[in-house]
């Protein structure tokens, strides 16, 4: 059974994307930025904007009754490699006891205020009971 997550940013209508996608046991959530969408604002430095990218991923996976814990695969994506540093502590605290296969890339974002983006996918445990 297929379900869509939003996490009413205007930029998943405006787009035509949801923030995730539930399809049996499996989760994909779409590439995630640091944005805080409740105020629609996004901090300066890419510390704090990976921990709110996480935060959003977190957000939509609860909602897919799964947890950061089910993540299997990640993808991040950094306009400025010259950022990777400081943003890869904030990696580690949340996915270094999980160790999900992951790739990061250098590449532009649609916003030049963008520092990073993360896409996840996730296979949720028990899921045959959800």
């Amino acid at each position: 059974m297929r379900r869509l997550i939003s996490s009413g940013s205007p930029f998943e209508a405006e787009a035509g994307y949801s923030r995730a996608v539930v399809d049996g046991e499996w989760v994909f959530v779409a590439g995630t930025t640091g944005f805080d969408y409740g105020a629609m604002t996004i901090a300066d430095g890419p510390a704090e904007q990976a921990r709110q990218a996480l935060r959003n991923i977190a957000a939509a996976l609860a909602e897919a009754c799964a947890s950061l814990a089910d993540v299997v695969r990640v993808k991040y994506y950094l306009p400025d490699a010259a950022d990777w540093p400081r943003i890869v502590p904030v990696l580690g605290e949340a996915f270094g006891g999980i160790r999900p296969a992951a790739t990061a890339l250098i590449c532009g974002l649609v916003d030049p205020r963008m520092k990073i983006e993360i896409e996840v996918t996730a296979r949720r445990a028990g899921s045959g009971n959800r």
